[in-house]
C-alpha cells in the first residue's frame, strides 16, 4: 500500500510546475523541501517553515545549492505574515501548493509536536493564499499523543470548507492501529 507521504509527493508532482511558488509548512529533515525545489525549478520559490532550529539546519544542508528556497525559522501559523512581507517588496505570491507533514521531527524529541491550533491557523492561511487549481496536502499522524485530536480537528475543518474547495481523505482501513492519513485539498474557484 502506498504511504500517505508518498501519495502527497505524487500529488505535488502532478500540480506543481516550474516557476510556481509553494510552501513546505513543516520542513523537518528537508525531504519535501527538496522535492518542491526540484518541481518549481530555479524560476520558482519554496518557502519552508519549522519551529525547530535542528530542522532548519538539517534542511539547509540539503538545499544549500538551491537559491529558490527560503527557510523561515517560525511556525506555519505565521505563513500569512511572511507572505505579506514579500508582497510589500513588490512580489505577489499566489501559492500553487503547500505541504504539511505534521507530528514530530523524525529522530528528535517526540515531546515537540505540531498542535491543532497552529496547524489550523497555518492551513487557513495557506488556503487563503492558494491559487485556483492549487493543492494543499496534510499528512496526519493520529498515533502519537495529541495526534488524534489534531487529526480530528483538521478533518472537521476540511469537511466544512466552502464549495470552491474539494477534499480527498486517504486513510488505511485495514489496521486497528492509528495509521498516517492524507488530506488533499484543491481550490477550484
Amino acid at each position: 500500500m502506498i504511504r500517505a507521504t508518498e501519495k502527497a509527493r505524487h500529488l505535488m508532482g502532478q500540480i506543481v510546475k516550474p516557476g510556481d511558488w509553494v510552501v513546505d509548512a513543516t520542513v523537518g529533515n528537508g525531504n519535501d523541501t527538496l522535492l518542491l525545489a526540484d518541481l518549481v525549478g530555479p524560476s520558482g520559490r519554496v518557502f519552508g517553515f519549522d519551529i525547530q532550529a535542528a530542522a532548519i539546519s538539517a534542511t539547509r544542508l540539503r538545499i544549500s545549492h538551491l537559491p529558490q528556497v527560503t527557510l523561515i525559522h517560525a511556525g506555519h501559523e505565521t505563513l500569512a505574515a511572511h507572505l505579506q512581507t514579500l508582497e510589500s517588496t513588490g512580489d505577489r505570491p499566489a501559492l500553487a501548493a503547500a505541504m504539511f507533514n505534521l507530528g514530530y521531527l523524525p529522530g528528535s524529541s517526540k515531546n515537540i509536536v505540531t498542535q491543532a491550533g497552529t496547524s489550523l491557523a497555518g492551513l487557513e492561511q495557506a488556503l487563503a493564499a492558494l491559487k485556483i487549481n492549487g493543492l494543499v496536502t496534510l499528512v496526519l499522524y493520529p498515533g502519537h499523543p495529541g495526534g488524534a485530536d489534531e487529526a480530528a480537528a483538521l478533518r472537521s475543518y476540511a469537511q466544512n470548507l466552502p464549495d470552491n474547495f474539494s477534499v480527498a481523505h486517504h486513510a488505511r482501513t485495514d489496521t486497528q492501529r492509528p495509521a498516517p492519513e492524507l488530506l488533499a485539498i484543491t481550490r477550484s474557484g
